[in-house]
């Protein structure tokens, strides 16, 4: 059995791709859902549910949830906005992309953690940290888009996912670069 530092850069890899083919088949969706607005509500909830699964799905990878606190209290942050999501949809859009803004920053947050306690182990994680960072900027741009004049829609939503798939399509690739490197070195 391989130990969980030699598999981890494989792991990270495919892990990094699923984030990025998950957030731009969400985003294709969005496009050509948004007049729908009941599909819309599915794939308004079921985003930061799919985080909190993959969160669990990478934590538990990774030694657990209690060796991974940042991961865990993501699971439980995207679980709650899910939830969130479902109440705010009742209210106003304007009340989901205040749900997404505060998602936004306390995820973002819990990504910088993650990534920067990576990064001693398994290294190439500052594209993971960019993406924190900037998911707490574009969390507070949703907040303040939240108190405007114009109604929101799902797509104010998709360059904050569009961004996050970037990222991540963006860390596997940079990952995978490492491997050829390693490989011929």
């Amino acid at each position: 059995m391989q130990s969980q530092s030699s598999t981890q850069p494989g792991w990270l890899r495919s892990y990094y791709f699923a984030r990025a083919a998950f957030s731009i088949a969400w985003i294709a969706a969005a496009i050509l859902l948004s007049g729908q607005s009941h599909l819309t509500v599915f794939l308004l909830v079921i985003y930061p549910a799919w985080d909190a699964l993959a969160n669990l799905v990478d934590a538990r990878v990774n030694g657990g949830l209690k060796a991974n606190s940042s991961q865990a209290l993501n699971v439980v942050v995207s679980s709650i906005t899910a939830l969130a999501v479902i109440v705010a949809i009742s209210n106003s859009t304007y009340a989901v992309l205040a749900v997404f803004g505060v998602w936004a920053i306390l995820s973002g947050l819990l990504q910088l953690s993650t990534a920067v306690r990576r990064w001693r182990y398994y290294g190439a994680q500052w594209v993971m940290i960019l993406s924190g960072g900037q998911s707490g900027l574009a969390g507070g741009f949703m907040i303040s888009r939240s108190l405007g004049a114009v109604a929101p829609t799902i797509l104010d939503i998709t360059p904050y996912v569009g961004f996050g798939a970037f990222y991540f399509l963006l860390s596997a690739i940079w990952l995978v670069v490492a491997a050829y490197r390693n490989a011929d070195a």
